[in-house]
């Protein structure tokens, strides 16, 4: 027998020295999740952002006081029976809390959403086609990012009526086009790329195009910005309710507690510094989470390895 029949003989088994130099082929997925994983910060901040989700929007219906339902505890320091203490009227402050992070979150994650959608297929329409129709709807989106962005969600929150949606729909209405302009310039480059020369061959439509073959692949900028649309979000509402135009009681916003409780900070240090900690700590998670997915998502990063 030869020594070629005799390795044929041996089975499709790769010598020792070969299986150590073979790596499982890994898609564009799987990479992305891998290297965020491996982001300590943005995993750690990841981790404690859901405990905050779970008990903003979980704990109310678990705790036995309500966020409008007075106790006969008026101005008592945090303790067991009231672990963030009670106001001047009564209510429990780990109750409004909780609701005020509940309604700050519905607020940013909205117009986070708004904003992304609106401001992705925005930008990848204009990057698409450039010319006329591009410099017209890049025209329209510097025009909205010259308005000033808070006095006009001032005065058009005064008319709202205070409503958490309409609040977060004026947010959004002027903050879409920062995305805009990143969309676009993604789109810009990949529609020079060779795929979508081939789909142009095969007759696909524009829309096909953009929906399928653009947004997808402009899908890692598109992510970065939502999460930081987060946190935006969160501090708009925070210094519109604290100004007193944005959410208004019965309902209530973290920027509404640390309004409310402004006067009391030397007396009552508890009502303002807790509703202002649940502040910055969702601000820094968001903004943690942000870092770890732009750098899981860094172009330079091959597509497959192999």
């Amino acid at each position: 027998m030869t020594d070629t029949e005799a390795a044929g003989s041996a089975g499709t088994q790769l010598p020792p020295a070969e299986r150590e130099f073979t790596v499982r082929q890994r898609t564009q997925t799987q990479l992305v999740l891998r290297r965020f994983l491996r982001h300590r910060a943005a995993m750690a901040s990841l981790v404690v952002f859901v405990l905050i989700l779970l008990w903003a929007f979980i704990g109310p219906h678990l705790w036995h006081y309500s966020y409008q339902k007075y106790t006969p505890d008026n101005s008592q320091p945090p303790s067991w029976k009231h672990p963030f203490g009670t106001n001047a009227s009564g209510y429990d402050a780990y109750a409004q809390v909780m609701r005020g992070t509940q309604t700050s979150l519905k607020i940013a994650i909205l117009i986070a959403l708004g904003s992304t959608f609106v401001g992705a297929i925005w930008g990848a329409v204009a990057g698409f086609y450039r010319g006329f129709v591009d410099s017209l709807m890049m025209r329209i989106a510097d025009l909205v990012l010259t308005l000033p962005l808070f006095a006009i969600a001032l005065v058009i929150s005064s008319r709202s009526g205070g409503s958490w949606y309409w609040i977060a729909a004026v947010i959004a209405g002027l903050t879409w086009a920062y995305v805009a302009r990143v969309v676009r310039a993604t789109v810009l480059s990949l529609r020079e790329k060779e795929f979508v020369e081939a789909a142009k061959a095969l007759g696909a439509s524009d829309a096909r195009i953009i929906f399928r073959h653009l947004l997808p692949n402009a899908l890692g900028p598109i992510i970065v910005n939502a999460t930081v649309l987060v946190a935006t979000g969160i501090l708009t509402e925070t210094a519109l309710s604290f100004v007193g135009f944005g959410v208004q009681p019965p309902d209530t916003s973290l920027g509404l507690l640390v309004s409310q409780a402004q006067t009391a900070v030397d007396t009552r240090p508890w009502l303002f510094y807790i509703p202002g900690a649940f502040i910055i700590a969702i601000a820094l998670t968001i903004n943690f989470i942000g870092d770890g997915l732009r750098d899981a998502f860094d172009p330079r990063q091959q597509r497959v390895r192999q």
